[in-house]
Order: structure tokens, then C-alpha cells, then sequence
């Protein structure tokens, strides 16, 4: 394990905040007991997405109390995985450790986490051995997903993960030279192949709030995933495409013989061909769909736009600080 300290800090703790102003201060005091019980140099990078509440007064006064806590505030809200990126970016540490600030994934498993990475892993991801303070329906959803991504990619993902976890220095800069901006973070992760190990824990309800991924953000974050890591939703549109082609071809040779033998009349055969015309009009524009979604994820890339924009920074050395990357 890499033991040179190019900037003094061991360890930093990217924790993205988005509405967070009823979490914050629990977050941190959690946060700072851990990292100061493992007796090493850490730093804390809030990033504020956007928030609209008193995540950034709140987060101000934390920093003016606390040298090691550093804020970057967001133009506006680019969206959590963007956020944790901005985070990776300014991060100066040996090790990365990114957790989000409801304290559902406690901070409590960080030292687990340090452990392995002494031990020479790379990647240290919390997997979730039970949820709680979620309904069926989340957590149903949430186990279909990550098994039916893991088949339609050929990058191991690993299941009942979120973005809680350890990454070493040499992985988050692999990692930020991938600037995609429609990003699934960890699946990126997975992509780049670097020795990986779980560490198990129960994740708990959130201290306070309500959740920042409802439904819509959940589906985008499983179509950025899907299209991000596979073409085979192109290949499956095309094998049906062919399949249904060629039913329907004997299925209107079927109904001609019918009709001809006069088992079913004018009305009826009328009727059967324009169910099968709109059928393949509703299919044709689910699949022209699909392609646009490829199409425009091309376009957003070659517009070469900034990942995010930063309205401001604090407690960062300005003079000695880089500016994060923002293009590819």
C-alpha cells in the first residue's frame, strides 16, 4: 500500500448534500467521531448540490468551526453523481471514502473499510445485508435491478451496493479521467477492474428527512446504468423486431385462409390487420426511442459542456489548489 503522503492527508470523506439541513449536524458529529478515533490526517468535502433549504448556512458554520471540513456549492443542482465527482476531484487524500450524509450507510463501518485498504484492496464497497425503513416495493425494485443490470452487461457490478464505499488514490484518478456526463459512479468503478472487497452492514432508516431519490430519480439512475454499460437493449429491439416480423407474417397468411375460407369475415380480418398495424407502430416507436436515447447521450457528449459549475469553495487553499477538472 502506497504510504507517501504527497499533501498530508490520509483520508477524504466526500459526502454530496442535497436538502440536507435536518441531517447535517448529526452527519458531521458522526463523521468527525470516527474519523478522529482512527488517529490519522482527514479532510470532509461537503458538496452542496443545490440545495434550496439551510444545507449551506448550516454547512458555512461547520466549516468556520472546523478547518478539516471543506465546502464546495454548486451553481445549481447537477445531480448526486456529479456531486460525488466534484468531491473526487478536489479530494487530496491517499484513500477516498464517499457516503451520503442521511446516515443510512453509517460511518461507523469507515474503519472496516480502512482495514481493508491497508491490506492492500483497492476498492472497498458496503454491501447492504438488510434494508431497513424501506417498503417492499423499494426494496423489490431495487433487487431486480441490480440482478437484471448484472445480465445485461458484461461489467460485474456488484449486487445490493450503492455509492458507499473506499476507493484508493490510484482508482479515483482512473476514475476522473472518465468524464462522461450521464454518470452511474459505481458502475464506473467496476468498469476499471481494481481489487475489490465488501464489507457487510445493515442499512438503516434515515436519521431524518425524507429520501432525495424518489421514483423518477431511481428510474433515471437505472436507464443512466443500462445505457451507460450496454448495448443490448439495441440487440433485443432488433431480435424482436425480427421474431414479431416474421409471426406476423404467418400470422396474416393464417388469417387470409381464414378469411378466404370464409371463416372470418370482411369486419373481422379488417379488425385483426389494424391490431397488428398499431401493435407495430406502438413497438416501432418504443425501439426509435431506445435509439434516440443512445443518439442523444452521443450528442451530450460532444458538446464537451463542464461537468458542473462552482459558485464557490471554502477552507481550500486557493493558491495551492487546483482547480478540479471539468472537461474531458
Amino acid at each position: 500500500m502506497e504510504t507517501e503522503k504527497t499533501d498530508g492527508i490520509v483520508c477524504s470523506v466526500v459526502v454530496p448534500l442535497y436538502n440536507e439541513e435536518e441531517v447535517i449536524g448529526e452527519s458531521y458529529k458522526r463523521l468527525t467521531a470516527v474519523m478522529e478515533g482512527e488517529g490519522i490526517s482527514y479532510e470532509l468535502i461537503m458538496v452542496n448540490d443545490g440545495s434550496r433549504d439551510r444545507t449551506e448556512e448550516l454547512a458555512r458554520a461547520i466549516c468556520t468551526a472546523d478547518k478539516r471540513v471543506k465546502l464546495i456549492n454548486f451553481a445549481r443542482n447537477f445531480g448526486h453523481q456529479t456531486a460525488i465527482t466534484a468531491g473526487m476531484d478536489a479530494a487530496g487524500g491517499l484513500c477516498v471514502v464517499v457516503i451520503d450524509a442521511d446516515l443510512q450507510d453509517p460511518p461507523e463501518v469507515i474503519p472496516e473499510m480502512l482495514a481493508k485498504w491497508r491490506e492492500g484492496i483497492d476498492v472497498v464497497y458496503g454491501k447492504r445485508i438488510s434494508r431497513e425503513g424501506e417498503t417492499f416495493f423499494k426494496k423489490f425494485t431495487a433487487k431486480t435491478f441490480y440482478r437484471t443490470l448484472n445480465k445485461m452487461t458484461d461489467v460485474d457490478i456488484p449486487v445490493d451496493t450503492g455509492d458507499f464505499r473506499l476507493i484508493d488514490r490510484k482508482v479515483k484518478d482512473a476514475l476522473l479521467q472518465v468524464r462522461e456526463h450521464n454518470r452511474y459512479v459505481r458502475g464506473i468503478v467496476s468498469w476499471l477492474g481494481f481489487k475489490t472487497a465488501p464489507v457487510e452492514f445493515e442499512r438503516k432508516k434515515r436519521f431524518a428527512g425524507t429520501t432525495k431519490y424518489p421514483l423518477k430519480k431511481m428510474l433515471k439512475l437505472a436507464k443512466d446504468a443500462l445505457l451507460s454499460f450496454s448495448f443490448k437493449p439495441l440487440k433485443l429491439a432488433m431480435g424482436t423486431g425480427i421474431f414479431l416480423s416474421a409471426a406476423s407474417v404467418i400470422y396474416l397468411i393464417v388469417a387470409l385462409i381464414l378469411g378466404l375460407c370464409g371463416v372470418l369475415g370482411s369486419t373481422g380480418m379488417l379488425f385483426v390487420v389494424l391490431a397488428i398495424a398499431l401493435f407495430f407502430q406502438g413497438l416501432t416507436l418504443i425501439y426509435m426511442g431506445v435509439q434516440n436515447e443512445y443518439m442523444a447521450r452521443m450528442y451530450d457528449e460532444t458538446r464537451d459542456r463542464p461537468l458542473y459549475l462552482i459558485r464557490d469553495r471554502v477552507n481550500f487553499d486557493e493558491h495551492n489548489d487546483a482547480s478540479p477538472p471539468l472537461r474531458h
